[in-house]
């Protein structure tokens, strides 16, 4: 299950970029330090004419070769429009520079920077999935994203502007009460019930893949992985209709990219057939069991649901036990 929790209201209601920053967020367009690192090598041989110190530890190939490469990949981060910002753009960008050379001086050089290396970079689909689910309820676009409201591999807490009817008017009606009677009681300093309206409007949620739980094997990996997409982005997300348990089906994206076949394809999820069969989902999760990328790696990795069901039948004993103790 893919869920995304969204807040909105009159208590967080950032307009620039100086007052995301203040709540802990990152502007869209700052590139990825791993990025800034290679972007600031490139610029230092412009002027120098020399590679990194160290690189020689990681490459085969001569100081001469890599002063080459260097040469080349100045050029293609120059003719790139626009410029790598993540990465796996900058990733590709040395890949396709570098084609012809040694792979051990390529993905040495990516090693280096700490870039992913070419077989677990993904090739993604033009735009949407071709069988959507039918009817799209409403659309709206989130503020950008910060690290600490990603709580795993599936679920986040995201924000939408209530000052833009096109997005407020996508939020469930018993949200949008929630928001003001979380308001009023934070205005009148009963913060028990403002906790407590807080947990009832996060409830609300969005659903698509599952990923491995925190405490699972890979489930930090996933939550990670996450990480790097959205951090920092503004979401896409598009709202198709309800599951058996009322919450809403919706496919996500990011910088036009569907997060959901990111996750799929890096094997950070599995396909939740029951809540969505459509055939693309199920592809792209056979081809990371292939490549044997994420949490394929292991040869049988426990679901997600069948982890939830067989923990929360501990649970259950557990509260039996005690209730039991208590009786005598």
């Amino acid at each position: 299950m893919f869920v995304l929790r969204f807040l909105c209201g009159q208590w967080y209601n950032p307009t620039t970029d100086e007052d995301l920053e203040s709540q802990g967020y990152q502007k869209v367009c700052r590139l990825s330090t791993l990025v800034t690192a290679l972007a600031h090598d490139l610029f230092h041989f412009e002027i120098t004419s020399q590679v990194p110190e160290g690189l020689s530890k990681h490459v085969v190939s001569s100081k001469k070769a890599q002063a080459n490469w260097y040469r080349k990949l100045l050029e293609a981060w120059r003719a790139a429009k626009p410029p790598p910002k993540t990465p796996e753009e900058a990733a590709r960008l040395v890949i396709e520079t570098l084609k012809r050379h040694q792979k051990a001086d390529v993905e040495g050089l990516l090693a280096f920077y700490g870039l992913p290396l070419p077989h677990t970079l993904v090739q993604l689909a033009a735009g949407a999935p071709t069988s959507l689910p039918e009817g799209v309820k409403y659309e709206f676009q989130t503020f950008p994203v910060d690290s600490s409201a990603i709580a795993d591999g599936d679920g986040m807490t995201v924000y939408v502007s209530t000052t833009d009817p096109r997005e407020s008017s996508c939020v469930p009606r018993e949200v949008q009460e929630a928001v003001v009677q979380r308001s009023q009681a934070r205005v009148e300093e009963n913060y028990t019930k403002a906790d407590a309206i807080h947990e009832k409007i996060i409830e609300s949620g969005y659903r698509g893949i599952d990923a491995p739980e925190n405490a699972m094997p890979y489930g930090k990996g996933a939550k990670e992985e996450l990480t790097k997409i959205v951090q920092g982005k503004c979401l896409r997300v598009l709202v198709y209709g309800d599951d058996q348990y009322g919450r809403c089906v919706a496919d996500i994206y990011c910088d036009g990219k569907f997060v959901q076949e990111l996750m799929l394809k890096k094997g950070f999820a599995w396909h939740y057939a029951t809540y969505d069969q459509r055939p693309e989902l199920a592809r792209w999760e056979k081809e990371a069991r292939a490549t044997r990328v994420g949490l394929w790696a292991s040869s049988n990795p426990e679901k997600p649901w069948e982890w939830r069901r067989k923990n929360k039948k501990k649970g259950q004993k557990r509260i039996q036990r005690k209730d039991k103790s208590e009786g005598r």
